[in-house]
């Protein structure tokens, strides 16, 4: 008995979902649905609510659920603001994880906030609660919450987290944006290439034979790389799966070639100075929101490294955060690595100068958010025509190819 109350203190409550039929003092029928760890539990209850059970199952789960899906970062922000704004009206606690898991589409996402509930319900505090949900809640998050219960301000933290990444979620969008436009184009033309060499550029050549003339140099070259695929389709497209499949695994498993990936992002053109200042501005949003909850310099810009999502940031942040530790100013040390553009050190050394280094860092986020946002828009703009070219290049080149040999037929007749 003692060993699996012990066991269920230490793993998560699962609610289901009961039907019941009831009757109240008046005699008549009530139906409904209720959330019960047990059968027996969802009947005492429903007898506490004063209604006598006459018939109640557990809800059965339908074999295609679509609102059961996995959770999303959005979804975690979508918590977080719901949470501040329950708080900031003066709503308590548990109810407020009511309100919250009632109103959520997604299943997964409503047992984890009430599997929250029944944590704080049995004395644990908010933060560790979502400590033990590492894969959905950050220690950035985590610290953050802790530090709102400490000083009694949990309304107003939640509403820093909040704000925090809904800007991160919206930078994370920008920088997708940028990436995922000339991937899906460049896609698209391989395969409509692919398609031309197999199927049209055959049914040309078949034409082509019965000319008895010498074909264009630029019409063979199409019909030998036709060919060339044609028998060698399997090796190509097992090359690209395998090379896909590399570069996926190596990315989540290789932390020298992530490293690899994270120098080389930087320093591609266009697409490397976004990423620069995306990494800025999640530095700046992160700390800002740190250092205005209350958290230590030292202990926030740990949390900040990892925040930036590159591995050149994250070393120049933990440099920052060992000259800060040793008593040098945070704006000397950004300076002395060589990452931030003198813009940003000037703006820190004016916020570390009047007190306000939380306001003044934010201030910079939201510059480098803006430039990001505006040169994404300049990127798509600069990729339509070059997209565009480059697709009228390949698919126009093969046209061409398998029509220079009827243009010459022509002009001989």
């Amino acid at each position: 008995m003692s060993s699996d109350a012990t066991k269920s203190s230490h793993s998560p409550i699962k609610q289901h979902t009961f039907i019941y039929e009831c009757s109240n003092p008046q005699g008549g029928k009530i139906k409904g649905e209720m959330n019960a760890t047990n059968i027996a539990i969802a009947k005492a209850e429903l007898r506490r609510q004063g209604l006598t059970p006459i018939k109640i199952k557990r809800k059965s789960k339908p074999l295609f659920n679509f609102h059961n899906k996995k959770i999303s970062p959005a979804d975690i922000c979508a918590f977080s603001r719901q949470m501040a704004t329950m708080m900031t009206a003066g709503v308590p606690l548990v109810q407020s994880f009511d309100i919250v898991a009632r109103g959520s589409d997604n299943l997964s996402m409503k047992d984890l906030v009430l599997r929250i509930k029944s944590d704080v319900e049995d004395g644990h505090s908010f933060s560790d609660a979502l400590r033990k949900h590492p894969m959905y809640f950050t220690p950035l998050f985590c610290n953050l919450v802790a530090a709102g219960e400490t000083s009694g301000a949990l309304d107003t933290l939640l509403d820093r987290i909040a704000t925090y990444l809904e800007k991160s979620e919206s930078l994370k969008r920008k920088i997708k944006k940028a990436l995922f436009y000339p991937s899906a184009v460049m896609v698209v033309a391989v395969i409509v290439t692919s398609i031309l060499l197999v199927f049209v550029v055959p049914q040309f050549q078949e034409l082509f034979e019965g000319f008895g003339a010498e074909l264009p140099a630029f019409t063979l070259l199409v019909i030998h790389m036709s060919n060339f695929f044609q028998s060698q389709w399997y090796f190509i497209l097992g090359g690209i799966i395998v090379s896909i499949w590399g570069f996926v695994f190596a990315k989540k498993r290789s932390v020298t070639f992530q490293h690899f990936l994270d120098r080389v992002s930087l320093r591609l053109p266009i697409i490397g100075n976004i990423l620069n200042k995306a990494a800025i501005a999640r530095y700046a949003r992160t700390l800002s929101t740190t250092f205005a909850a209350g958290v230590p310099l030292v202990e926030s810009l740990e949390s900040v490294a990892g925040a930036t999502g590159n591995i050149l940031y994250y070393k120049a942040i933990m440099h920052i955060r060992e000259e800060v530790s040793t008593g040098s100013q945070i704006q000397s040390a950004m300076k002395n690595t060589g990452m931030f553009p003198n813009m940003v050190v000037q703006m820190v050394s004016i916020g570390e100068e009047s007190g306000s280094l939380d306001n003044m860092l934010s201030k910079v986020a939201d510059i480098f958010e803006e430039e990001v946002d505006t040169a994404v828009d300049g990127l798509s703009s600069l990729l339509e025509p070059l997209i565009m070219a480059i697709l009228g290049v390949l698919v126009g080149g093969l046209v061409i190819a398998m029509y220079l040999p009827i243009f010459k037929m022509g002009s001989v007749i």
